[in-house]
C-alpha cells in the first residue's frame, strides 16, 4: 500500500518539468492522477505512458487553467471519470519577466490570470467535491520570490505571494470541513526553463545557496508527497520554502 493508495490527485500544468515529477511521485504512490495542460501534446501524451505504467488510472485534459468555465467543466469531467478528488496541486504558471517600469499591462495579465487566478478556479470548482468527501489536500505551487520578492519579476512575485495568502485563507475556510491547504516556495529548481540559463549565472545561484546546488524536481515532488498524504494531517497554512537554504 502506497501513502496514496486510493486518493486521486488533479494536478495542473503537469505535462512537464515539476508538476510531470509530482504526478509520478505520487503515481509511484498510489494515487490515480488527472493532470491538465493547455495542450495534451507530446509531451502530455508521454507523461500519461510514464504514470500508467505505475499502475494507476491517468488521464490527461487539455484546458485553460486561467479560464473560470473551462476549469469548471474539466474539473466535472473529471470527477465524473475519476468518482473522487481528494488532491488538488495548482501547479500552473508562467513568467514575463520585465522591469517594472517596462512592462505592459499584457505581461502583468497574463501572469496573474495563469498563476493566480487559475488557482481560483481550480479550488473554487474543487472545493464542494471535497467538501462532501468531508476531507481534502490542496497544495498552491508559490515561489521563494513570492516570500522575499525579486527585482525584474514584480508580476511573477505577485502571483505567487498571492498563492501563498490564496492558502492561508483557504486553510482558514476550509479548515473545519477536513480540508487542508499549504503552499510550496522552491528556489532554484533545475528544469528546462533554468536550464537555458548561462553557467555564470548558475554558477552565481549556486553560491548563494548554502547546499551549493539546485534542486531537482523530484526534491519539490517530495514535499508535494508530503502534504498530499496522511503524513501532514495536522499541517496547514504553511509555507514551505525548497531552496537549499537561500532564503533563511
Amino acid at each position: 500500500m502506497g501513502l496514496l493508495t486510493g486518493k486521486t490527485a488533479v494536478i495542473t500544468g503537469a505535462a512537464r518539468g515539476i508538476g510531470k515529477a509530482i504526478a509520478l511521485k505520487f503515481a509511484s504512490e498510489g494515487a490515480n492522477i488527472a493532470f491538465t495542460d493547455l495542450i495534451i501534446d507530446e509531451n502530455g501524451k508521454n507523461t500519461e505512458t510514464e504514470i500508467a505504467a505505475l499502475g494507476v488510472k491517468v488521464k490527461g485534459y487539455a484546458s485553460n487553467a486561467a479560464n473560470f468555465e473551462d476549469t469548471a467543466n474539466v474539473i466535472k469531467q473529471i470527477h465524473e471519470d475519476f468518482g473522487s478528488i481528494d488532491i488538488l496541486v495548482n501547479n500552473a504558471g508562467i513568467t514575463k519577466d520585465g522591469l517594472m517600469m517596462r512592462m505592459s499591462e499584457a505581461q502583468w495579465d497574463a501572469v496573474i490570470n495563469v498563476n493566480l487566478k487559475s488557482a481560483f478556479n481550480f479550488i473554487h470548482a474543487c472545493t464542494p467535491i471535497m467538501i462532501r468527501q468531508k476531507g481534502g489536500s490542496i497544495i498552491n505551487m508559490a515561489s521563494v520570490v513570492g516570500v522575499h520578492g525579486n527585482a525584474g519579476q514584480c508580476n511573477y512575485s505577485a502571483s505567487k505571494a498571492g498563492l501563498i495568502a490564496l492558502a492561508k485563507s483557504i486553510a482558514q475556510e476550509l479548515g473545519s470541513r477536513g480540508i487542508r491547504a499549504n503552499a510550496i516556495a522552491p528556489g532554484f529548481i533545475i528544469t528546462d526553463m533554468t536550464a537555458r540559463l548561462s553557467d555564470e549565472v548558475k554558477a552565481e545561484w549556486n553560491k548563494r545557496i548554502p547546499l551549493r546546488r539546485g534542486g531537482t524536481p523530484e526534491d519539490v515532488a517530495n514535499i508535494a508527497l508530503f502534504l498530499a498524504s496522511d503524513m501532514s494531517s495536522y499541517v496547514s497554512g504553511q509555507v514551505i520554502q525548497v531552496d537549499g537554504g537561500m532564503n533563511m
